[in-house]
């Protein structure tokens, strides 16, 4: 049990920090742009812009 307890702990702990909607901003933007970053670096993705892009010609 002493591994749940601590567990436990840090899920009250990390609460506080979630409960920030300052924190919650710095999250969305980072994972927002690491989202994007991922849609360049996946090669079926890449292939699927690069359509997009020629056929805007």
């Amino acid at each position: 049990m002493p591994l749940l307890d601590t567990a436990l702990n840090a899920f009250v702990i990390m609460n506080g920090f979630w409960a920030s909607p300052w924190l919650l901003i710095i999250l969305a933007v980072g994972g927002a742009y690491l989202g994007g970053r991922a849609m360049e670096w996946i090669p079926f993705t890449r292939r699927i812009i690069e359509r997009r892009e020629a056929d805007r010609g």
